[in-house]
Protein backbone atom coordinates (compact mmCIF):
# COMPACT_ATOMS: atom_id res chain seq x y z
CA UNK A 1 0.00 0.00 0.00
CA UNK A 2 1.27 3.68 -0.84
CA UNK A 3 0.09 5.26 2.64
CA UNK A 4 0.40 4.52 5.93
CA UNK A 5 -3.00 2.52 6.30
CA UNK A 6 -3.04 0.25 9.10
CA UNK A 7 -2.52 -3.30 7.68
CA UNK A 8 -5.73 -5.59 7.58
CA UNK A 9 -6.21 -9.58 7.48
CA UNK A 10 -9.09 -12.38 7.57
CA UNK A 11 -9.60 -14.15 11.04
CA UNK A 12 -12.66 -15.93 10.16
CA UNK A 13 -14.85 -17.09 7.53
CA UNK A 14 -18.53 -18.57 7.01
CA UNK A 15 -20.65 -19.90 4.57
CA UNK A 16 -23.87 -21.20 3.74
CA UNK A 17 -23.87 -22.64 0.20
CA UNK A 18 -25.69 -25.08 -2.13
CA UNK A 19 -22.61 -26.86 -1.56
CA UNK A 20 -22.44 -27.26 2.06
CA UNK A 21 -23.90 -25.43 4.92
CA UNK A 22 -20.30 -24.73 6.57
CA UNK A 23 -17.13 -23.06 5.42
CA UNK A 24 -15.32 -25.87 5.32
CA UNK A 25 -17.86 -28.61 3.70
CA UNK A 26 -18.28 -26.01 0.88
CA UNK A 27 -14.83 -25.61 0.31
CA UNK A 28 -14.67 -29.43 0.17
CA UNK A 29 -17.33 -29.54 -2.25
CA UNK A 30 -15.61 -26.54 -4.51
CA UNK A 31 -12.49 -28.97 -4.43
CA UNK A 32 -14.43 -32.13 -5.55
CA UNK A 33 -16.22 -30.15 -8.31
CA UNK A 34 -19.75 -30.95 -7.17
CA UNK A 35 -22.58 -29.13 -8.77
CA UNK A 36 -24.90 -28.01 -6.44
CA UNK A 37 -27.53 -27.35 -8.91
CA UNK A 38 -30.60 -29.14 -8.75
CA UNK A 39 -34.86 -29.03 -9.56
CA UNK A 40 -36.13 -26.55 -7.61
CA UNK A 41 -38.15 -27.54 -3.79
CA UNK A 42 -39.29 -24.34 -3.23
CA UNK A 43 -42.02 -23.90 -5.07
CA UNK A 44 -43.94 -25.76 -8.51
CA UNK A 45 -41.64 -24.52 -11.27
CA UNK A 46 -43.24 -26.99 -14.13
CA UNK A 47 -44.54 -23.78 -15.61
CA UNK A 48 -41.14 -22.05 -16.09
CA UNK A 49 -39.01 -21.83 -18.78
CA UNK A 50 -35.95 -22.87 -15.96
CA UNK A 51 -36.92 -25.42 -13.97
CA UNK A 52 -33.90 -25.96 -11.39
CA UNK A 53 -31.55 -23.80 -9.39
CA UNK A 54 -28.85 -23.93 -6.72
CA UNK A 55 -30.94 -24.19 -3.60
CA UNK A 56 -29.71 -24.64 0.10
CA UNK A 57 -29.65 -28.18 0.74
CA UNK A 58 -31.49 -29.21 4.10
CA UNK A 59 -31.45 -25.48 5.18
CA UNK A 60 -34.25 -25.38 8.27
CA UNK A 61 -34.54 -21.97 10.20
CA UNK A 62 -36.05 -24.00 12.89
CA UNK A 63 -32.16 -25.40 13.47
CA UNK A 64 -31.12 -22.08 14.02
CA UNK A 65 -34.06 -20.23 15.64
CA UNK A 66 -36.68 -20.32 17.43
CA UNK A 67 -39.85 -20.39 15.46
CA UNK A 68 -41.05 -16.90 16.97
CA UNK A 69 -37.88 -15.69 16.10
CA UNK A 70 -38.00 -17.19 12.42
CA UNK A 71 -41.43 -15.73 11.65
CA UNK A 72 -40.04 -12.22 12.19
CA UNK A 73 -36.77 -12.68 9.40
CA UNK A 74 -36.92 -13.11 5.73
CA UNK A 75 -34.69 -16.14 4.22
CA UNK A 76 -32.15 -13.60 3.42
CA UNK A 77 -31.71 -12.48 6.72
CA UNK A 78 -31.81 -15.70 8.54
CA UNK A 79 -28.89 -17.26 6.59
CA UNK A 80 -27.10 -13.72 6.61
CA UNK A 81 -27.35 -14.41 10.40
CA UNK A 82 -26.17 -18.52 10.20
CA UNK A 83 -23.24 -17.47 8.01
CA UNK A 84 -22.10 -14.78 10.81
CA UNK A 85 -22.39 -16.68 13.46
CA UNK A 86 -20.19 -19.38 11.91
CA UNK A 87 -17.35 -16.21 10.96
CA UNK A 88 -17.47 -15.32 14.85
CA UNK A 89 -17.33 -18.31 16.11
CA UNK A 90 -14.20 -19.46 13.64
CA UNK A 91 -12.41 -15.86 14.29
CA UNK A 92 -12.62 -16.76 18.17
CA UNK A 93 -14.51 -13.19 18.82
CA UNK A 94 -14.72 -12.69 22.38
CA UNK A 95 -18.00 -10.70 22.51
CA UNK A 96 -17.20 -9.69 26.09
CA UNK A 97 -13.28 -9.17 25.25
CA UNK A 98 -13.43 -6.66 22.71
CA UNK A 99 -14.23 -3.02 22.42
CA UNK A 100 -18.05 -3.39 20.86
CA UNK A 101 -17.81 0.18 19.89
CA UNK A 102 -15.41 -0.31 17.22
CA UNK A 103 -16.31 -3.72 15.95
CA UNK A 104 -18.67 -3.06 12.77
CA UNK A 105 -21.34 -4.85 10.45
CA UNK A 106 -20.83 -4.14 6.43
CA UNK A 107 -23.81 -6.13 4.72
CA UNK A 108 -25.12 -6.69 1.68
CA UNK A 109 -27.93 -8.32 -0.47
CA UNK A 110 -28.61 -7.60 -4.03
CA UNK A 111 -32.58 -7.54 -3.56
CA UNK A 112 -32.88 -8.43 0.25
CA UNK A 113 -36.58 -9.58 1.17
CA UNK A 114 -38.14 -10.99 -1.98
CA UNK A 115 -39.68 -13.86 -0.10
CA UNK A 116 -41.86 -11.55 2.05
CA UNK A 117 -42.61 -9.05 -0.52
CA UNK A 118 -43.76 -11.81 -2.99
CA UNK A 119 -45.83 -13.49 0.29
CA UNK A 120 -47.51 -10.30 1.41
CA UNK A 121 -48.27 -9.50 -1.96
CA UNK A 122 -50.45 -13.54 -2.44
CA UNK A 123 -52.05 -12.63 0.35
CA UNK A 124 -53.51 -8.87 -0.40
CA UNK A 125 -54.43 -10.48 -3.79
CA UNK A 126 -56.60 -13.43 -2.43
CA UNK A 127 -58.28 -11.08 0.06
CA UNK A 128 -61.14 -8.79 -0.24
CA UNK A 129 -58.83 -5.64 -0.78
CA UNK A 130 -58.93 -4.76 2.80
CA UNK A 131 -55.10 -4.14 3.68
CA UNK A 132 -53.91 -6.88 6.38
CA UNK A 133 -50.06 -6.35 6.51
CA UNK A 134 -47.91 -8.28 9.13
CA UNK A 135 -46.74 -5.43 10.86
CA UNK A 136 -43.36 -7.47 10.01
CA UNK A 137 -43.33 -6.24 6.83
CA UNK A 138 -41.32 -3.82 6.23
CA UNK A 139 -38.31 -4.84 8.51
CA UNK A 140 -38.27 -8.02 7.13
CA UNK A 141 -38.00 -6.76 3.39
CA UNK A 142 -35.37 -4.03 3.62
CA UNK A 143 -31.79 -4.35 2.70
CA UNK A 144 -30.06 -2.87 5.44
CA UNK A 145 -31.88 -5.33 7.94
CA UNK A 146 -29.43 -8.12 7.83
CA UNK A 147 -26.38 -5.92 9.36
CA UNK A 148 -29.02 -4.58 11.82
CA UNK A 149 -29.95 -8.01 13.11
CA UNK A 150 -26.11 -9.03 12.82
CA UNK A 151 -25.14 -5.89 15.28
CA UNK A 152 -27.81 -6.69 17.71
CA UNK A 153 -27.05 -9.96 18.20
CA UNK A 154 -23.85 -9.23 19.07
CA UNK A 155 -23.96 -5.87 20.33
CA UNK A 156 -21.66 -4.36 17.96
CA UNK A 157 -22.13 -0.89 17.63
CA UNK A 158 -19.14 0.29 15.33
CA UNK A 159 -19.82 1.31 11.32
CA UNK A 160 -23.03 -0.61 10.06
CA UNK A 161 -24.77 -0.52 7.10
CA UNK A 162 -25.89 -2.23 3.81
CA UNK A 163 -23.93 -1.97 0.47
CA UNK A 164 -26.14 -2.62 -3.26
CA UNK A 165 -24.13 -2.94 -6.40
CA UNK A 166 -26.31 -6.20 -7.62
CA UNK A 167 -23.88 -8.68 -8.52
CA UNK A 168 -21.19 -6.70 -7.01
CA UNK A 169 -22.98 -6.35 -3.58
CA UNK A 170 -20.92 -8.48 -0.87
CA UNK A 171 -17.23 -7.43 -2.70
CA UNK A 172 -17.94 -4.05 -2.03
CA UNK A 173 -19.41 -4.69 1.15
CA UNK A 174 -15.63 -6.44 1.70
CA UNK A 175 -14.11 -3.47 0.04
CA UNK A 176 -15.83 -1.19 2.84
CA UNK A 177 -14.90 -3.00 5.62
CA UNK A 178 -11.17 -3.38 4.35
CA UNK A 179 -11.54 0.39 4.20
CA UNK A 180 -12.53 1.33 7.53
CA UNK A 181 -10.37 -0.75 9.01
CA UNK A 182 -7.52 0.67 7.52
CA UNK A 183 -7.98 3.91 8.19
CA UNK A 184 -8.42 3.12 11.71
CA UNK A 185 -12.25 4.00 11.80
CA UNK A 186 -13.01 -0.22 13.01
CA UNK A 187 -11.19 -2.63 14.94
CA UNK A 188 -12.74 -5.40 13.20
CA UNK A 189 -15.88 -5.75 10.79
CA UNK A 190 -18.64 -8.81 9.57
CA UNK A 191 -18.89 -8.18 6.34
CA UNK A 192 -20.36 -10.45 3.57
CA UNK A 193 -23.42 -11.06 1.37
CA UNK A 194 -26.68 -12.85 1.44
CA UNK A 195 -29.73 -13.64 -1.09
CA UNK A 196 -32.49 -15.58 -1.57
CA UNK A 197 -34.84 -15.10 -4.68
CA UNK A 198 -35.10 -18.37 -5.75
CA UNK A 199 -38.97 -17.52 -6.25
CA UNK A 200 -41.45 -17.17 -8.90
CA UNK A 201 -40.37 -13.89 -9.74
CA UNK A 202 -36.64 -14.17 -9.52
CA UNK A 203 -36.83 -17.26 -11.70
CA UNK A 204 -39.66 -15.73 -14.34
CA UNK A 205 -37.97 -12.40 -13.80
CA UNK A 206 -34.57 -13.26 -15.29
CA UNK A 207 -36.27 -15.74 -17.49
CA UNK A 208 -37.90 -12.88 -19.08
CA UNK A 209 -34.47 -11.64 -19.31
CA UNK A 210 -33.44 -14.33 -21.08
CA UNK A 211 -30.63 -14.75 -18.32
CA UNK A 212 -30.92 -18.20 -17.01
CA UNK A 213 -29.48 -21.45 -18.32
CA UNK A 214 -32.85 -23.55 -19.78
CA UNK A 215 -30.80 -26.67 -19.88
CA UNK A 216 -33.57 -28.59 -17.79
CA UNK A 217 -32.64 -31.99 -19.39
CA UNK A 218 -29.29 -31.89 -17.26
CA UNK A 219 -29.45 -28.80 -14.29
CA UNK A 220 -26.13 -29.80 -12.90
CA UNK A 221 -24.18 -29.33 -16.28
CA UNK A 222 -25.74 -26.36 -17.32
CA UNK A 223 -23.58 -23.77 -15.69
CA UNK A 224 -20.33 -24.04 -18.04
CA UNK A 225 -18.64 -20.73 -17.59
CA UNK A 226 -16.42 -20.68 -20.60
CA UNK A 227 -17.70 -23.28 -22.84
CA UNK A 228 -19.09 -22.73 -26.68
CA UNK A 229 -22.38 -24.39 -25.49
CA UNK A 230 -22.95 -22.16 -22.41
CA UNK A 231 -26.76 -20.51 -22.10
CA UNK A 232 -27.18 -18.84 -18.94
CA UNK A 233 -26.51 -18.82 -15.58
CA UNK A 234 -28.36 -20.90 -12.83
CA UNK A 235 -29.77 -18.68 -10.48
CA UNK A 236 -28.77 -19.75 -6.32
CA UNK A 237 -29.06 -18.65 -2.96
CA UNK A 238 -26.46 -18.84 0.15
CA UNK A 239 -24.87 -16.30 2.27
CA UNK A 240 -21.43 -15.45 2.98
CA UNK A 241 -19.18 -14.14 6.00
CA UNK A 242 -15.72 -12.59 6.58
CA UNK A 243 -14.24 -11.58 9.66
CA UNK A 244 -12.40 -8.66 8.54
CA UNK A 245 -9.71 -7.30 11.80
CA UNK A 246 -6.80 -4.81 11.76
CA UNK A 247 -3.34 -6.73 11.59
CA UNK A 248 -2.17 -5.67 15.33
CA UNK A 249 -5.78 -6.34 17.40
CA UNK A 250 -5.94 -9.41 15.74
CA UNK A 251 -2.26 -10.67 16.92
CA UNK A 252 -3.31 -9.04 20.13
CA UNK A 253 -5.79 -11.16 21.46
CA UNK A 254 -4.13 -14.53 20.15
CA UNK A 255 -6.71 -14.78 16.73
CA UNK A 256 -5.65 -17.23 13.54
CA UNK A 257 -4.89 -14.97 11.01
CA UNK A 258 -5.90 -16.73 7.60
CA UNK A 259 -4.66 -14.27 5.10
CA UNK A 260 -4.06 -10.49 4.44
CA UNK A 261 -6.08 -8.40 2.36
CA UNK A 262 -3.66 -6.63 0.08
CA UNK A 263 -6.37 -4.18 -1.58
CA UNK A 264 -9.15 -3.95 -3.57
CA UNK A 265 -10.78 -1.86 -6.78
CA UNK A 266 -14.33 -0.24 -7.86
CA UNK A 267 -14.94 0.94 -11.23
CA UNK A 268 -17.62 1.48 -13.52
CA UNK A 269 -18.83 0.42 -17.36
CA UNK A 270 -20.83 3.35 -17.77
CA UNK A 271 -21.93 1.73 -21.10
CA UNK A 272 -25.15 -0.72 -20.88
CA UNK A 273 -27.96 -1.96 -18.18
CA UNK A 274 -26.96 -5.50 -18.75
CA UNK A 275 -24.34 -6.21 -21.51
CA UNK A 276 -20.52 -5.70 -19.90
CA UNK A 277 -18.82 -3.07 -21.98
CA UNK A 278 -17.33 -4.80 -25.70
CA UNK A 279 -14.00 -3.47 -24.94
CA UNK A 280 -14.05 -4.49 -21.33
CA UNK A 281 -12.37 -1.30 -20.17
CA UNK A 282 -14.51 -1.37 -16.60
CA UNK A 283 -13.14 -4.40 -15.73
CA UNK A 284 -9.59 -3.36 -17.29
CA UNK A 285 -10.22 -0.47 -14.13
CA UNK A 286 -11.07 -2.66 -11.81
CA UNK A 287 -8.03 -5.03 -11.84
CA UNK A 288 -5.84 -2.71 -12.38
CA UNK A 289 -7.57 -0.71 -9.22
CA UNK A 290 -7.48 -3.34 -6.91
CA UNK A 291 -3.71 -4.37 -7.82
CA UNK A 292 -2.72 -0.27 -7.79
CA UNK A 293 -4.25 -0.61 -4.04
CA UNK A 294 -2.22 -3.14 -3.40
CA UNK A 295 0.94 -2.49 -4.35
CA UNK A 296 1.25 -5.33 -6.47
CA UNK A 297 2.23 -5.93 -10.29
CA UNK A 298 0.51 -8.62 -12.29
CA UNK A 299 3.25 -11.27 -12.03
CA UNK A 300 2.36 -10.91 -8.14
CA UNK A 301 -0.36 -12.84 -8.87
CA UNK A 302 -1.09 -16.74 -9.08
CA UNK A 303 -4.67 -17.04 -8.92
CA UNK A 304 -8.42 -15.32 -10.28
CA UNK A 305 -11.64 -16.28 -9.21
CA UNK A 306 -13.48 -14.63 -11.73
CA UNK A 307 -17.06 -13.49 -12.02
CA UNK A 308 -17.62 -16.46 -14.69
CA UNK A 309 -21.47 -16.51 -14.92
CA UNK A 310 -21.54 -18.79 -18.05
CA UNK A 311 -23.34 -15.80 -20.18
CA UNK A 312 -22.34 -15.97 -23.48
CA UNK A 313 -21.01 -12.35 -23.70
CA UNK A 314 -19.52 -11.89 -20.27
CA UNK A 315 -17.43 -14.67 -20.18
CA UNK A 316 -15.84 -13.65 -23.17
CA UNK A 317 -15.27 -10.13 -22.19
CA UNK A 318 -13.82 -10.93 -18.93
CA UNK A 319 -11.27 -13.39 -20.19
CA UNK A 320 -10.16 -10.55 -22.52
CA UNK A 321 -9.57 -7.76 -19.52
CA UNK A 322 -7.30 -10.15 -17.60
CA UNK A 323 -5.64 -10.76 -20.98
CA UNK A 324 -5.08 -7.35 -21.33
CA UNK A 325 -4.24 -6.04 -17.86
CA UNK A 326 -2.12 -9.75 -17.08
CA UNK A 327 -0.42 -10.02 -20.42
CA UNK A 328 1.82 -12.68 -21.01
CA UNK A 329 1.73 -13.35 -16.99
CA UNK A 330 -1.73 -14.80 -18.42
CA UNK A 331 -1.13 -17.78 -19.36
CA UNK A 332 0.93 -18.70 -15.63
CA UNK A 333 -2.49 -17.69 -14.27
CA UNK A 334 -4.69 -20.77 -12.84
CA UNK A 335 -7.94 -18.84 -13.65
CA UNK A 336 -11.76 -20.61 -12.95
CA UNK A 337 -15.25 -20.11 -12.25
CA UNK A 338 -16.23 -21.55 -8.95
CA UNK A 339 -20.15 -20.43 -9.94
CA UNK A 340 -20.03 -23.75 -12.09
CA UNK A 341 -20.55 -25.19 -9.36
CA UNK A 342 -22.66 -22.50 -6.81
CA UNK A 343 -24.49 -20.93 -9.46
CA UNK A 344 -24.97 -17.27 -9.42
CA UNK A 345 -25.80 -16.10 -5.35
CA UNK A 346 -26.84 -12.10 -7.21
CA UNK A 347 -25.58 -9.89 -3.90
CA UNK A 348 -24.01 -12.88 -2.71
CA UNK A 349 -21.40 -14.19 -4.82
CA UNK A 350 -18.62 -11.68 -3.87
CA UNK A 351 -18.80 -12.96 -0.46
CA UNK A 352 -18.90 -17.26 -1.25
CA UNK A 353 -16.13 -16.24 -3.86
CA UNK A 354 -13.86 -14.42 -1.61
CA UNK A 355 -14.39 -17.49 1.28
CA UNK A 356 -13.17 -19.62 -2.02
CA UNK A 357 -10.25 -17.68 -2.66
CA UNK A 358 -9.65 -17.22 0.87
CA UNK A 359 -9.26 -21.06 0.75
CA UNK A 360 -7.06 -21.06 -2.16
CA UNK A 361 -4.43 -18.72 -0.75
CA UNK A 362 -4.42 -21.00 2.72
CA UNK A 363 -4.60 -24.51 1.23
CA UNK A 364 -2.85 -23.90 -2.17
CA UNK A 365 -5.46 -25.22 -3.68
CA UNK A 366 -7.77 -23.84 -6.69
CA UNK A 367 -10.54 -24.84 -7.34
CA UNK A 368 -12.10 -25.65 -11.14
CA UNK A 369 -14.37 -24.36 -13.37
CA UNK A 370 -16.78 -27.88 -13.83
CA UNK A 371 -18.57 -28.27 -17.41
CA UNK A 372 -15.95 -27.23 -19.18
CA UNK A 373 -16.34 -29.27 -22.34
CA UNK A 374 -16.02 -27.67 -25.11
CA UNK A 375 -14.17 -24.42 -24.74
CA UNK A 376 -15.19 -21.35 -26.41
CA UNK A 377 -12.92 -20.49 -29.70
CA UNK A 378 -13.58 -17.32 -28.64
CA UNK A 379 -11.46 -17.62 -25.67
CA UNK A 380 -7.54 -18.43 -25.80
CA UNK A 381 -7.20 -22.04 -25.20
CA UNK A 382 -3.24 -21.67 -24.15
CA UNK A 383 -5.19 -20.07 -20.84
CA UNK A 384 -5.63 -22.25 -17.69
CA UNK A 385 -9.12 -22.12 -16.59
CA UNK A 386 -8.81 -25.01 -14.38
CA UNK A 387 -11.01 -27.49 -16.16
CA UNK A 388 -12.77 -30.03 -14.75
CA UNK A 389 -10.72 -31.08 -11.82
CA UNK A 390 -8.79 -28.86 -9.01
CA UNK A 391 -5.20 -27.74 -9.37
CA UNK A 392 -2.46 -27.80 -6.35
CA UNK A 393 -0.08 -24.59 -7.12
CA UNK A 394 1.52 -22.68 -4.89
CA UNK A 395 -1.18 -19.25 -4.12
CA UNK A 396 0.79 -16.50 -3.16
CA UNK A 397 -2.06 -14.12 -4.07
CA UNK A 398 -5.60 -14.18 -5.25
CA UNK A 399 -7.91 -12.00 -6.93
CA UNK A 400 -11.94 -12.36 -6.94
CA UNK A 401 -13.80 -10.74 -9.24
CA UNK A 402 -17.59 -9.45 -9.12
CA UNK A 403 -19.54 -7.49 -11.47
CA UNK A 404 -23.26 -6.64 -11.45
CA UNK A 405 -26.26 -5.08 -14.00
CA UNK A 406 -25.66 -1.47 -14.38
CA UNK A 407 -22.21 -2.07 -14.76
CA UNK A 408 -20.93 -1.80 -11.29
CA UNK A 409 -17.52 -3.81 -11.16
CA UNK A 410 -15.53 -4.81 -7.83
CA UNK A 411 -12.22 -6.59 -7.05
CA UNK A 412 -10.27 -7.62 -4.25
CA UNK A 413 -6.72 -9.08 -3.81
CA UNK A 414 -6.03 -11.36 -0.80
CA UNK A 415 -2.30 -12.74 0.14
CA UNK A 416 -0.26 -14.68 2.00
CA UNK A 417 0.16 -13.57 5.63
CA UNK A 418 3.74 -12.15 6.60
CA UNK A 419 4.52 -11.10 10.04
Amino acid sequence: MKFPFKRVVVTGVGALTPLGNTAPKYWDSLVNGVSGADFIKQFDAAKFKTRFACELKDFNPEDYFDRKEARKLDRFTQIAMVAADEAVKHAGLDTEGIDRDRVGVIWGSGIGGMITFIEEMKNFASGDGTPRFNPFFIPKLILDIAAGHISMKYGFRGPNFATVSACATSTNALIDAFNYVRIGKADAIICGGSEAVVTEAGIGGFNAMKALSERNDDPKTASRPFDVDRDGFVLGEGAGAIIVEEYEHAKARGANILVEIAGGGMSADAYHLTAPHPEGLGVINVMRNALDDADMMPEDIDYINVHGTSTPLGDVAEIGAIQKVFGEHAYKLNISSTKSMTGHLLGAAGAIEAVASIMSVMHDIVPPTINLMNLDPAIDSKLNLTPNVAQKRTVRAAISNTFGFGGHNASVVFKKIKD
